[in-house]
């Protein structure tokens, strides 16, 4: 029977980053993956001449070399940084419609004021306002958080301490009257997918100073060069990875881990997990239910799942500037309401007019497609929940009608696009959840909700000892907190091998 210090389950950000990180410390560690690539979400696939990218749309907290952010010194530390070719995107996001409303964002904090300040110039104080109170917001939220103040306070920070758990649309009430102007400055919700009314502004302020001072980045190859750089520095490091090769049971003896059991019934000896998995099958799909306490469930059924996504992957024949696709990020706001009407949007089937956001990765990365041609990928949010009520008679039928809808918005906005594709794929919360393993294909992990955020680090650690978990399932969810919920993970078991 083999044994290891660790095993990792699943290959996505969190497994990869965790298994570099613990492999560097000399630690044996196995990586098992049920896919037979690495990656999760940081994956692509083939179709056609075109490779297209699944998940990335605009990674964060990079930072340039001058400047490096969070996460270009944690791909530093695992001594993959020098492997990857990271692109800087020049645009922030693009915003067509309603009607005929256009706006671009550079990534420049006085650009940005300028550019909304044009378009709503009866809002111009409560504008700068806004990113000032954001900024501020930020900076308080780094050195409480990020730099560890000893002692924190509300009188040290008054406005992280007044701001951390208030609505966004409470926020944005209080600072603008024009409805379409709380709309375009609060797109960036999608990103987590909660509308403003239920979003903290806590987020919304940081995903506008990490993406306005760090910069937008996307990865040259996509985010499957950086699974595959990952990977390859594991195994370089030591490590055994098996691909094609699911875990079946987690092994639990007197409340601590004791080994794993493979889909292909093989018996391998540990006493320490990661979990790239969501805690919702781990809990009760992998472990036997006895060895799971109580409170585990008592604790997930606070929460709720997040929205999938219904995906369009669009390889064109010609490149993206014939196309009149200028901006590598573009929102298509369908109304400007931002109180819960988007909620209820995302738990219907149907598609008319759809909220949609879009990324050309051509722009920032011309060779990113094959010459002459350029790719999009086209996605609106949609709980899975409706989708498994859809009867598989009428599965494909209603996933063409949907999509059929998008494109309509995609021709409206850039015409004769529709004459210019190659190739097309579609992927609907059922294909999520089957890729990806996650309930109902929820592609955030848990709702994004306060009560669930790094405030409180719900689910981090496991009362299993040796059970720890690393994934947008037990934190912030996106590219940059998965990566680093993986470094997390391993430093925690590293200091317990440290301290034997």
């Amino acid at each position: 029977m083999e044994t290891y210090d660790v095993v990792v389950v699943g290959a996505g950000n969190g497994g990869l980053t965790a298994s570099t990180a613990l492999a560097r410390k000399g630690l044996k560690v196995l990586l098992l993956e049920r896919h037979n690539i690495p990656g999760g979400c940081a994956t692509s696939f083939c179709r056609g001449r075109f490779e297209f990218e699944v998940a990335l749309h605009q990674l964060s907290g990079v930072g340039t070399p001058e400047s490096p952010g969070p996460l270009r010194m944690l791909l530093s530390q695992l001594g993959v940084l020098e492997d990857l070719e990271l692109v800087e995107v020049k645009d922030l996001y693009h915003v067509i419609g309603p009607g005929d409303f256009r706006l671009s964002l550079k990534p420049d904090r006085l650009q940005v004021i300028a550019a909304f300040q044009d378009k709503f110039p009866k809002e111009k104080e409560g504008i700068e306002r806004f990113f000032e109170l954001s900024y501020e917001y930020a900076s308080q939220m780094l050195s409480a958080f990020y730099f560890k103040d000893p002692d924190p306070s509300r009188e040290k920070f008054p406005i992280l301490y007044h701001y951390a758990f208030k609505p966004a649309q409470e926020v944005l009430d209080e600072l603008f009257r024009d409805p379409l102007l709380k709309c375009a400055i609060s797109l960036y919700w999608s990103f987590l997918g909660l509308p403003p009314s239920r979003l903290s502004f806590a987020y919304l302020a940081m995903l506008f100073f990490t993406y306005i001072e760090l910069k937008p980045f996307h990865i040259k190859g996509g985010s499957q060069a950086l699974s595959n750089v990952l990977i390859n520095r594991f195994l370089s490091q030591g490590g055994t990875a098996r691909f094609s090769c699911g875990v079946d049971k987690i092994l639990i003896n007197q409340g601590r881990v004791e080994g794993v059991v493979t889909e292909h019934g093989d018996h391998i000896n540990t006493r320490y997990v990661v979990s790239n998995v969501s805690p919702v099958a781990t809990y009760t799909s992998l472990i036997a239910p006895e060895y799971v306490p109580e409170t585990v469930f008592h604790e997930m059924r606070g929460r709720t799942l997040s929205p999938s996504a219904f995906t369009m992957f669009i390889g064109f024949d010609r490149e993206a500037r014939e196309l009149g696709l200028t901006g590598s990020m573009t929102f298509f706001p369908n109304h400007t309401d931002i109180t819960d009407k988007n909620l209820l949007e995302m738990q219907r089937l149907d598609m008319e007019n759809p909220f949609m956001a879009m990324s050309c990765y051509d722009v920032a990365d011309p060779g990113f497609s094959p010459p002459g041609t350029c790719q999009a990928s086209v996605v609106t949010l949609k709980y899975g929940e409706p989708w498994l009520r859809v009867p598989p008679a009428q599965y494909h039928q209603m996933k063409f009608r949907c999509a059929e809808s998008m494109l309509r918005r995609v021709e409206a906005a850039f015409p004769g696009v529709r004459g210019h594709i190659e190739e097309i794929e579609v992927a609907t919360p059922l294909t999520h959840m089957r890729y990806l393993g996650h309930p109902n294909g929820a592609i955030y992990g848990f709702e994004q909700y306060t009560k669930d955020s790094m405030f409180f680090q719900p689910g981090r650690t496991s009362p299993i000892q040796g059970l720890s978990f690393a994934s947008g399932w037990i934190g912030d969810c996106g590219f940059q907190p998965t990566l680093q919920a993986g470094v997390t993970a391993a430093k925690s078991i590293i200091r317990e091998f440290e301290g034997k």
